[in-house]
């Protein structure tokens, strides 16, 4: 182990760049913490901070009429929303590597919703192919005896890093409301996305083209949760359903009081951005010590292929995903920024890599 070496994981002792909810929170919501620790507040999102958190968000997504709700993660979030847009005979759209179709272990049929699988383009899935989908259901003479399609899932960024560009997003969303299907789209990195040089997606293109999507708030600066923005009256009784999933926090002003810090003076959009910074500078890094990097992801998430003697020597010292299996013997691994990436983390990581 070289003692030098700056970011180490206390726990474990290596750097750690294995995913975006490693760190803590955002200061600015640890210091609201602190403020309001001894303050009596209503539960279950029936407080004043989560009313001050809604009238943010619907501000920064230009929809004045949104319905706001606060979940408290991901997966939880994506089972509760899907559940209440679906009819008990219909299934959800989605890309093979979708995070319902692969991370989730089976939480989408769990609740009783069969995930449809599109082949992906880099972790996207395209109009056409979703047309083609609808199509094909609706020229089936046996339909019947077949998971109708109820709903589109796709995620900004996706599984791979890449974004969705705000045409591409039209083009899906025209195809959803032509058949008459919701689009619902998961911001578990929105954050990340929203600070990509290369992303022409805004919170107020989300807000018009998406049926509902989810504004992340664990993998983007807060301890944990994640706020769903939704289309007024699309998701009735949303609130018993919340708890029915078990999702329903108690102390719902926790979630409350971390978006409205995370939504005031632009936080959340500009959030991202050290880890666009930190990610950037570990592409150059790898690609330097030429690694072949994967995917065009210009997100958080850098892909990359290595092989397994460079991989096992590397992860005596660093934390990373090994994302795929290649059929040549390597591997794809990930390395994730984040909010709170420090740059010396990356210069140390830079330094292993050309070991």
């Amino acid at each position: 182990m070289n003692d030098e070496l700056e970011g180490l994981n206390e726990m474990t002792g290596r750097l750690s760049f294995a995913s975006d909810y490693m760190e803590g929170a955002h200061p600015s919501i640890l210091e609201r913490l602190a403020e309001t620790n001894y303050l009596k507040t209503s539960g279950y999102g029936l407080d004043e901070y989560c009313d001050a958190a809604r009238a943010k968000i619907r501000a920064a997504c230009g929809a004045p009429d949104a319905d706001v709700f606060f979940l408290v993660g991901g997966t939880q979030t994506n089972a509760t929303v899907i559940d209440a847009l679906l009819k008990s005979y219909q299934g959800v759209i989605a890309a093979d590597t979708g995070h319902i179709a692969v991370h989730e272990a089976g939480a989408i049929e769990f609740g009783g919703h069969k995930v449809l699988t599109l082949p992906n383009q880099n972790g996207k899935i395209a109009a056409a192919q979703i047309e083609a989908y609808l199509n094909a259901y609706l020229n089936d003479a046996t339909r019947d005896h077949t998971v109708m399609p109820g709903m589109v899932y796709i995620s900004h960024p996706t599984e791979y890093g890449t974004l969705y560009s705000r045409a591409e997003l039209a083009a899906i969303s025209a195809a959803c409301h032509k058949h008459g299907i919701a689009l619902y789209l998961d911001g578990a990195r929105l954050a990340y996305a929203l600070a990509c040089p290369e992303n022409d997606v805004t919170l107020n293109d989300l807000a018009e083209l998406c049926d509902v999507f989810y504004i992340g708030g664990t993998k983007c600066g807060a301890l944990f949760g994640e706020a769903v923005v939704a289309k007024h009256g699309l998701l009735p009784h949303f609130f018993t359903i919340i708890k029915q999933h078990g999702a329903l926090l108690a102390k719902g002003w926790l979630l409350g009081l971390q978006f409205d810090a995370l939504f005031t003076d632009g936080r959340y959009e500009s959030i991202g951005q050290n880890a666009i910074r930190t990610a950037d500078q570990l592409r150059n890094a790898l690609r330097r010590h030429g690694f072949e990097l994967c995917f065009d992801a210009p997100a958080n998430q850098v892909f990359c292929v290595m092989d397994d003697a460079r991989l096992a020597q590397l992860a005596q010292q660093v934390e990373f995903s090994v994302w795929e299996r290649l059929s040549d013997g390597r591997s794809i691994v990930r390395f994730v920024t984040s909010w709170a990436t420090r740059m010396a983390d990356v210069e140390a990581l830079d330094r292993l890599l050309g070991a």
